[in-house]
């Protein structure tokens, strides 16, 4: 009996494994790689959370090996237009900012000339995926466990604006349903009265040119 007991067990506790991996590797991000046609324009959104470090690395190769040079640009937006990063003639970089408020960004390379087709590397990190604990380890000369402790510390942290966020967004759009559904609501009432006011007119209208015509007394 103790040899059938075994294998639930392990099934039970892998789950969790994979769970404490994902969340103990934040770093485990795969860079976006595409390629950039000639006098094109490409752009990738994403929303990011107010108060946030967002680190990015960049690459964009010349397939045609050097030929007639790289004229590829790139600018990081906001939804307002502001421009957080931009770079003429970009070939390889980094770049970081910090989010003032829970925005959508947007990351667009254009490519001008006559280039062929370029090969563009893009590897985004923010949150707690962004910061340098190996830098935060020496300027507070932390001890492995200790940086590990304050990684773990800022991943938890950042669950828990991430769930409060989504109770945020949960309660606004429950006030809006409410909002909706009272409007509605109202709208249908004004409307019913409307249309028996309506058949009211219509009633004593229809009786009176009947009156007229002398076709009811």
């Amino acid at each position: 009996m103790s040899g059938l007991s075994g294998p639930p067990a392990r099934r039970g506790r892998c789950p969790l494994a994979l769970l404490l991996l994902f969340l103990l590797c934040p770093s485990l991000v795969l860079a976006i790689s595409f390629h950039l046609p000639i006098n094109s324009r490409k752009c990738l959104r994403e929303e990011i959370h107010k108060d946030l470090l967002v680190t990015g690395a960049y690459e964009i190769s010349d397939q045609s090996g050097g030929a007639g040079g790289l004229r590829s640009h790139l600018k990081i937006t906001d939804s307002a237009g502001h421009i957080l990063y931009s770079k003429e003639d970009a070939t390889k970089g980094k770049f970081a900012f910090t989010t003032e408020d829970y925005d959508m960004f947007e990351v667009c390379f254009e490519s001008k000339g006559r280039i062929p087709d370029q090969l563009v590397i893009l590897d985004m990190k923010h949150g707690v995926e962004a910061k340098n604990y190996e830098e935060i380890a020496k300027v507070e000369k932390l001890k492995p466990l200790e940086v590990e402790l304050r990684r773990l510390e800022d991943l938890s942290e950042s669950i828990v604006n991430d769930f409060a966020y989504m109770k945020k967004r949960e309660e606004e759009m429950r006030d809006t349903n409410e909002s909706t559904n009272t409007r509605v609501l109202y709208f249908s009432i004004f409307s019913m009265f409307c249309l028996i006011g309506l058949a009211t007119w219509q009633v004593f209208y229809l009786r009176r040119f009947f009156k007229a015509k002398k076709l009811i007394e």
